[in-house]
């Protein structure tokens, strides 16, 4: 037998590449995708221990699109699903795709016990402002006044504000990018990969097909970055006529004042790395010698 140390495998995006994906043309889908599986690569992550879970919508399809194990779940339930997989298996990296709709209508009870438990993953929240998938019906983050076939004459309710939830919540990782800034979104995902906890970064997606005015990704005047050096820097060959505004992400108070400018603002909003994990609860539960429930004592900590 041959005394060579075996080489580490270098993976290449192509290693994290499966089925052709199947959305409209113009899909901000197409950009994410591309953008996850360059920080896979960047991360050098092995895809035999990468998993990806997602709800329904237009971001569900994303599972199928990674040389990676994946769980299609069902509507808004990919927030307990990931948390299984997280508990049997801490080890795994675990990313969870949802949209506006799956993750704050039907999926929004489970966003916040996510949030709370502050599991360790990734969750991407792909927001179109539209529930594309059953063709242009109002979703919880469609801009007041938008007609829609659901509300013809117009959506009536304001729109909720993603990181004002995710704040609220008490997250530990809180951060929004966008779809066509590709610098930006890698960055981003690099950052909420290292943070050890519930990561929740909300994403600007384009909607050519059905809500073509909810980004309007050709100009940057509209828009803000935040920048920090425990954040992410602006991107500004994609985004050359933003404002650059100065914000430490470990100011929450700060980070409720720059969430208010949401979805006119990217850049991490908060940031805490000491929030206790529930993993942790869990076996410091188990080191003092306390039994968990049926439940847990079946999970490998």
């Amino acid at each position: 037998m041959s005394s060579e140390k075996a080489v580490p495998k270098k993976f290449s995006i192509k290693d994290y590449k499966a089925d052709s994906p199947r959305w409209c043309s113009g899909c901000g889908d197409f950009s994410v995708l591309v953008g996850m599986r360059k920080h896979m690569m960047d991360a050098q992550l092995d895809p035999a221990n990468v998993v990806h879970v997602s709800g329904i919508g237009c971001s569900g399809r994303l599972p199928h699109y990674f040389n990676t194990y994946g769980i299609h779940g069902v509507h808004g339930r990919a927030i307990p699903i990931a948390l299984g997989v997280v508990l049997a298996r801490p080890d795994l990296n675990v990313f969870i795709e949802s949209g506006d709709g799956d993750a704050l209508s039907i999926g929004g009870n489970h966003l916040i016990h996510g949030i709370n438990k502050n599991f360790n993953c990734v969750f991407v929240l792909l927001d179109n402002q539209i529930y594309g998938l059953t063709k242009s019906q109002s979703s919880p983050t469609t801009q007041t006044g938008f007609r829609t076939p659901s509300q013809p004459e117009g959506t009536f309710m304001d729109p909720i504000n993603p990181i004002q939830v995710a704040l609220g919540l008490g997250g530990s990782f809180v951060a929004s990018t966008a779809d066509w800034l590709s610098g930006h979104f890698l960055e981003t995902m690099n950052a909420a990969a290292a943070h050890p906890g519930f990561s929740f970064v909300h994403v600007a997606q384009r909607c050519p097909k059905y809500n073509p005015e909810a980004w309007d990704y050709k100009s940057s005047s509209w828009y803000s970055f935040l920048n920090h050096e425990n954040g992410v820097a602006p991107d500004q060959k994609f985004g050359p006529d933003a404002t650059i505004v100065d914000h430490d992400p470990s100011d929450r108070s700060k980070a409720f004042e720059y969430a208010q400018r949401v979805p006119r603002c990217f850049g991490v909003f908060y940031k805490d790395d000491t929030t206790t994990c529930y993993a942790k609860v869990l076996q410091d539960k188990k080191n003092k010698g306390e039994q968990p429930t049926d439940l847990f004592a079946k999970v490998r900590l």
